[in-house]
């Protein structure tokens, strides 16, 4: 599915007014000047216009340490800074006397890079790890020898991780070295282009490695995938269930059945991780069902399936089905379908969907789909791993809706209470994740990180709202985020206002409000201020404020706290 390099060059010369800008600074020591157009024709594909400031190659520290360097007058959203295992080398070579602590040392430089970044700008850092480079010194002995430059570099790679990545909110990896697990070294490293351009990564690798670094950044921006959508019979076992019965499906520790089966381990990790999982199939439903139910192989049940469809209308109208339910983008979602026509019918009804183009083979899916990198994700929180059940849940809601003839006695009949508080340490995790998925409702699309958050958390300027939702149903967690901004001595300014679709047209947004306008009059504010900034996808709030009463003012809404009526609701504060 990836684009050769002369197809992603070509993207460059769309027109891109209609696109998102986003400001890139691209640091290297070696040439970039290919990645750099790798990079913008990969973001234009995703919907992005990239504004790339591309350094002289070898001039990372410079750029960085140098409070005056063009680096800050450009100001970037993100800094990718791409440093090459063969410079790495070199930089082993020449610490004869500090082998044992060069690991150690240059992870010191990267956190000292990270902080000089952090200290002068709002600048989220991509950092490159590093491919592996065998130099044969010591052959497979270099893995105990603790000063050879194998043990060092791998013992890089994982500091980065254990000791940056993971305690630094605003630094991600751009893993590399998975790229060449996966595709070879000889794939992605031509030498004789290296010793005469100083590009270390071959053309072929550049689409690749592109795809990579960029959907860290689609993901910080809220485009990514939420949603896997199976086929039943010949993909997710082999065989056809509503013809072979439930005892001759493939499925187990023996022949094919093993690759159907690695691939639900795949799948189930996924929905573990938070994907939301639905079945598509053009089969009976209790036929469908039996297997989640009976097979003893199987490694996915019917409690991991979010929303099951099986009968025999065509798929592209089922999975409307699916994403009306789930109410999330279509661009947000994957369906894997082993059957070609199947494949190009739901392309042609729906484009925005990914729909990979499956192998023929069944042992080759699962290397197919890790080599595609579907489902990056810049966040993870413990409340992921109960996504699943809240869409299992809101389908039984929005079934039983279907049986009052009154709206307002449905409502009522739900019991629903909210959790209202400020943000704290729990709730960090939780509200960091939602600024960064939510799309549709969402006012201002503003993205934070938790540091950003816990710089939040901390302001003299700002006030902050969490909500949940529970309801006679279940418990939908942390659903709405409210940032409010002291913009002057009378007016608090609405920042952020976000909220789950899974909770719409049940008064969450007049609950919200209420609590906006207490919290501005506990604090003697006169007015509440709101902006809506148009996206792509949020158009569903064009019109929230003037719903709710605001009226125009200098391209804002503005609100007066003392004229407002609180709105009736049918949700208790807990």
């Amino acid at each position: 599915m990836y684009k050769t390099f002369s197809e992603l060059k070509k993207e460059i010369r769309r027109n891109t007014k209609e696109l998102k800008n986003i400001k890139v600074a691209l640091l290297g020591d070696t040439a970039t000047q290919f990645l750099n157009i790798a990079l913008k024709g990969t973001a234009i594909q995703e919907g992005f216009n990239l504004e790339i400031f591309e350094a002289d190659f070898g001039q990372i520290s410079r750029q960085v340490l140098d409070p005056t360097s063009e680096l800050y007058e450009f100001n970037a959203d993100y800094t990718i800074i791409f440093e090459s295992s063969h410079k790495l080398l070199t930089q082993y070579y020449k610490s004869y006397d500090a082998q044992l602590d060069f690991a150690e040392n240059k992870i010191k430089y990267i956190e000292e890079l990270y902080s000089t970044i952090q200290n002068r700008t709002k600048s989220r850092v991509i950092y490159c790890n590093f491919p592996v480079i065998n130099n044969q010194i010591f052959g497979n002995f270099s893995n105990k020898v603790e000063s050879s430059f194998v043990f060092q570099q791998n013992k890089l790679n994982y500091l980065l991780s254990a000791d940056i990545a993971t305690k630094k909110d605003n630094f991600f990896i751009a893993d590399l070295l998975s790229i060449q697990n996966k595709w070879g070294r000889d794939f992605m490293f031509t030498p004789n282009i290296y010793v005469n351009t100083e590009m270390v990564l071959s053309l072929d690798a550049l689409p690749i490695v592109a795809h990579h670094i960029f959907s860290i950044i689609s993901s910080l921006e809220g485009k990514f995938k939420k949603c896997l959508i199976l086929d039943l019979d010949n993909t997710t076992w082999g065989g056809i269930i509503g013809d072979d019965g439930l005892g001759k499906i493939q499925i187990g520790s023996l022949g094919i059945g093993k690759a159907f089966t690695e691939f639900q381990y795949w799948v189930k990790a996924l929905q573990k991780r938070g994907v939301i999982l639905a079945v598509c199939s053009k089969n009976d439903e209790d036929k469908a069902k039996e297997p989640f139910e009976k097979h003893p192989d199987m490694v996915l049940k019917m409690e991991d399936i979010a929303v099951f469809v099986a009968n025999w209308d065509n798929k592209a109208d089922n999975i409307r089905k699916i994403q009306n339910i789930l109410n999330i983008g279509f661009d947000s979602m994957v369906f894997l379908d082993d059957n070609p026509f199947e494949r190009n019918l739901v392309r042609e009804n729906l484009p925005d969907i990914c729909v990979p183009e499956l192998p023929e083979d069944p042992a080759e899916y699962l290397e197919y789909l890790y080599g595609l990198n579907l489902f990056e994700t810049a966040s993870f929180s413990e409340n992921d791993a109960e996504r699943t059940k809240q869409y299992q849940v809101e389908a039984q809601r929005a079934t039983d809706l279907e049986s009052f003839t009154d709206v307002t006695d449905f409502l009522k009949s739900m019991n629903m209470i909210s959790d209202v508080q400020a943000f704290n340490n729990f709730s960090k995790p939780r509200v960091s994740q939602l600024t960064q998925r939510s799309n549709q409702f969402n006012l201002r699309t503003v993205r934070y990180t938790e540091q950003e958050v816990e710089n939040l958390m901390n302001s003299e300027d700002h006030h902050t709202i969490s909500f949940t939702l529970e309801d006679k149903y279940g418990d939908n967690g942390l659903i709405c985020v409210i940032v409010l901004e002291k913009k002057d001595p009378e007016t608090l300014f609405i920042d952020t206002w976000l909220m789950s679709c899974r909770v719409l047209k049940r008064g969450m947004e007049d609950f919200t409000l209420n609590t906006i306008i207490d919290t501005a009059k506990k604090n003697g504010f006169k007015y509440v201020m709101g902006e809506y900034l148009p996206t792509a996808k949020n158009q569903m709030v064009k019109d929230h404020y003037e719903r709710l009463g605001f009226r125009s003012h200098e391209d804002k809404w503005l609100l007066n706290v003392e004229e407002y009526e609180p709105k009736d609701v049918f949700i208790l504060a807990k």
